[in-house]
């Protein structure tokens, strides 16, 4: 049976903030807020967290996982960044984009595109996963919680305790956070392309 902690969106609870950091870090699912909608995350090293997640959202080995990182120093461990792409996602991070970048050795190849071997990254603006990657000191290997079948991701943690209850170890309720996907971005071309448009302005990317 999965916990449930209310977390105040603006001021997260450190108690329960480092509980479910614990949990994160012994190999638990987790249901958290973002700035765009629900996501469900593990620790990154964590193949049998990976391979749970693969089986709540029936997807395949081909599935694109998105490291969600504290800042730029992180990411430039996680993603190869040069000084274009750095001068952009200070301007964007935090925010409700993913980046798609070359992977760095630091990253599990079962977490990279098979064939290209890249790695979307983000930052949300979200002071609950802010709290939570502080507690950490590493990213959380995240996908979007969106159900099989299901058009858009799940928004009411009540709902998603019913429906996850024996699938993972903790939902946090941080309140009502949209269900509009983030921006897709690749950045592994001269010039950067929206792939997906969602949360945020991809009218900034336009040539």
């Amino acid at each position: 049976m999965a916990q449930f902690f209310q977390i105040h969106p603006d001021n997260p609870q450190p108690r329960l903030i480092k509980q479910a950091v614990s949990i994160i870090r012994e190999g638990g699912l987790v249901v958290y807020p973002t700035d765009s909608s629900y996501a469900l995350g593990c620790h990154i090293g964590d193949k049998g967290a990976m391979e749970r997640i693969r089986r709540i959202r029936k997807v395949g080995d081909d599935h694109n996982f998105t490291l969600v990182c504290r800042d730029l120093t992180e990411i430039s461990q996680y993603a190869k960044i040069d000084n274009r792409d750095y001068r952009l996602l200070k301007n964007l991070t935090p925010g409700p984009y993913t980046f798609i970048h070359k992977a760095t050795k630091l990253v599990p190849r079962r977490l990279m595109h098979p064939k290209r071997r890249t790695i979307g990254i983000r930052v949300p603006d979200n002071a609950i996963v802010s709290a939570l990657l502080e507690g950490l000191a590493e990213p959380i290997m995240s996908t979007t919680m969106i159900m099989p079948g299901d058009d858009m991701p799940l928004t009411d943690p009540y709902e998603m305790r019913d429906l996850l209850d024996h699938h993972v170890d903790l939902i946090i309720d941080g309140g009502y956070c949209g269900f509009e996907p983030t921006t897709v971005v690749v950045m592994t071309e001269d010039v950067p392309e929206v792939v997906r448009s969602g949360k945020g302005d991809a009218s900034l990317f336009e040539v």
